[in-house]
């Protein structure tokens, strides 16, 4: 039972860390503050 608990802790850090590294590798600062969306919205109005 154990085990099974280590694995899906595993898997769940696992899943995370791959969420992080897709969201931020690359990005020197962390995410963009004003992005594509940020300029329609201003160009819309």
């Amino acid at each position: 039972m154990t085990l099974l608990l280590l694995e899906a802790l595993g898997a769940l850090l696992l899943l995370v860390f791959i969420v992080w590294w897709t969201m931020f590798s690359g990005r020197k600062k962390g995410e963009i503050k004003g992005g594509p969306a940020a300029e329609e919205k201003q160009h819309g109005e």
